[in-house]
């Protein structure tokens, strides 16, 4: 039954208006409504995401979220031109650039201006 239903993503952020400029000028997300304090980012495929206010902002050791893509390299570049610090994970498949081919895909996180780990996939 939830199966069939579309989910989005929370994203906490103890400070909104830091991390929404992170998300609108380093990430290039376009805000479309505020909500209770916080803000609703479209992403493809018809998801979206809530970035809202939260002292609990930061404390997941685990990735808050990630989007796929279809061109990885391209897309760490990118972001990386755009100021976006990636993590340097010592994981096995790590190339230079940081991207992790294990597992059946390619991966590259970073963390927001909140502490939350992120992520760019592509499946290989």
């Amino acid at each position: 039954m939830l199966q069939k239903s579309p989910m989005y993503a929370y994203i906490p952020a103890q400070d909104v208006d830091r991390a929404r400029q992170f998300y609108e000028q380093k990430l290039g997300f376009k805000p479309k409504e505020d909500v209770a304090g916080g803000v609703v980012y479209e992403c493809g495929g018809g998801t979206s995401c809530f970035l809202y206010p939260t002292p609990n902002a930061g404390t997941s050791q685990a990735s808050q979220a990630f989007w796929q893509v279809e061109n990885i390299e391209r897309e760490v570049a990118e972001l990386k031109a755009r100021g976006v610090v990636f993590e340097d994970y010592d994981m096995p498949g790590k190339d230079k650039n940081g991207i992790v081919n294990e597992g059946g895909a390619k991966a590259a996180w970073f963390k927001d201006t909140e502490g939350n780990i992120m992520a760019v996939i592509q499946g290989v």
